[in-house]
């Protein structure tokens, strides 16, 4: 079956009213799905930590171009140990420069609700016109300045079919999500961050890297987003772009992403390195932990990259 022929654009579009969290938490609302993530929730992920095992879930910074990499990171050093003509190094400190695009396919990063518009709308009904030259007037990164801390689940798909990694274009789908939670003994519950390991980088390992916008990318197939809704999931991460590439669609090229950010509120972390995380859940057998996520506080910003901490 070809990606996403079971769920036709049409349906696609009216999942932006079906499935549509605006004004769910009130009008001026900023946080989307993330309102499901309550102090009790939180306490309860807390008591998950049994051995202060932490994991990062955060691919290093990509300075160097690659073909999912058309805007390396900057790193500048300013001051360095090296000694000067006499032999001395002239001040007694390092010092750096750097400046990142956290948008893409190369750096681990979080997209504030602002970063999708569908019909000249973003999430809870402000219009794009609210980002400007200056920013995000709404949905932007700093609304998340307190993080994010809840339950993280991990779905290893790869794992589930006895293989190493998916292939680029072949999608997940809702029967594939419960498999797995019913293999794990878990359930994706409300207020779950939750991770979905595709196996991209282990197949990059394996074979190199590939232009994922060109050559596609394994994700999850449209017909998920009602799953997700459904379980009231308050945040979504993966190894990819969490969409299957190419979605197959003429007009609504990511989804996931489209109907997540602006319909859902869902804030989506893109780019995860998911390979220690799913080497640790194996060993424990154990899919479920701490989650934190800290996004830098960068008034009216549309992401911010982040360095995901699972802890056990």
């Amino acid at each position: 079956m070809a990606v996403n022929a079971d769920i036709s654009e049409t349906q696609v579009r009216e999942f932006f009213t079906t499935l549509s969290n605006w004004g769910k938490w009130g009008p001026t609302d900023q946080l989307g799905a993330l309102n499901y993530i309550t102090p009790e929730k939180r306490k309860q992920a807390a008591a998950l930590v049994q051995e202060g095992y932490a994991v990062s879930l955060s691919l290093p910074l990509a300075t160097q171009p690659g073909p999912n990499n058309p805007t390396p990171v900057m790193h500048l050093m300013m001051q360095t140990g090296a000694p000067n003509e006499e032999g001395m190094v002239p001040v007694p400190y390092s010092a750096d420069y750097f400046a990142i695009a956290p948008h893409g396919l190369a750096n681990t990063h979080l997209d504030a609700l602002c970063h999708v518009f569908h019909q000249g709308k973003m999430y809870n009904g402000y219009p794009a016109s609210e980002v400007t030259a200056q920013g995000a007037r709404n949905g932007a990164i700093d609304a998340l300045r307190d993080g994010i801390i809840s339950r993280g689940v991990l779905i290893d798909i790869p794992r589930l079919k006895g293989r190493e990694w998916l292939e680029p274009g072949e999608a997940i789908a809702p029967a594939d999500l419960e498999a797995a939670e019913q293999a794990g003994h878990f359930r994706v519950e409300e207020g779950d961050v939750l991770f979905v390991r595709t196996g991209r980088h282990a197949r990059q390992k394996a074979q190199g890297a590939w232009d994922g916008l060109r050559e596609g990318m394994a994700g999850l197939g449209a017909a998920c987003l009602p799953w997700l809704h459904a379980r009231k999931v308050a945040a979504l991460g993966s190894d990819g772009a969490s969409d299957v590439l190419p979605s197959g669609y003429e007009k609504i090229l990511l989804p996931i992403h489209a109907v997540a950010l602006v319909a859902m509120g869902l804030h989506l972390l893109d780019n995860c390195d998911l390979e220690r995380l799913a080497e640790a859940c194996a060993q424990r057998a154990r899919w479920t932990f701490l989650v934190v996520v800290s996004p830098l506080v960068l008034l009216r910003g549309t992401a911010s990259p982040v360095n995901p901490l699972a802890v056990f």
